[in-house]
């Protein structure tokens, strides 16, 4: 991932029950990583929200 570039994000929410898109920049707190339970997270800086979010184990990206 190149800092601080913008990008979209697709994924499934589990909490929504659905597929979310959102506007999203790489920053330096973001990373892909493993969880406790071998899940695949990527966490990123969340533009239309504000904040950052976590994708799980499945994703899509657009620049």
């Amino acid at each position: 991932m190149i800092p601080n570039r913008q990008f979209r994000i697709t994924y499934y929410s589990n909490k929504d029950q659905k597929h979310i898109t959102r506007n999203a920049l790489w920053t330096e707190q973001s990373r892909i990583d493993t969880t406790k339970a071998d899940n695949v997270i990527l966490v990123y800086y969340d533009l239309d929200a504000t904040g950052y979010r976590t994708a799980q184990n499945s994703w899509s990206i657009k620049y």
